[in-house]
């Protein structure tokens, strides 16, 4: 279920805070974040975000296409390892 209207898109006023203090310093390091429910407002363009996935931080580079969208949707937390290993069946006659 989505967000209500009324309240506004969920920003975090902390990582807010870090990306003005940043642009007015002209500064473009990395900013850790463990808020991965975020949403994504325009003032984010152009800053890269290390966001937490669990056990690291994945390293995200906001573009204009991921404006509206949350911050964890650009890091996953789960690792694919295949789906099992494929097993050579040999015809054996007996």
């Amino acid at each position: 279920m989505s967000r209500s209207n009324k309240k506004g898109p969920f920003i975090d006023s902390k990582l807010m805070k870090k990306v003005l203090a940043m642009s007015a310093s002209g500064k473009k390091s990395p900013i850790k974040t463990w808020s991965r429910s975020c949403q994504i407002p325009p003032e984010f363009v152009g800053f890269t975000f290390q966001i937490h996935t669990g056990n690291k931080f994945a390293e995200v580079f906001i573009s204009e296409g991921m404006v509206g969208h949350r911050l964890g949707e650009f890091a996953s937390t789960r690792t694919f390892r295949g789906h099992g290993a494929i097993v050579k069946r040999t015809m054996e006659k007996t």
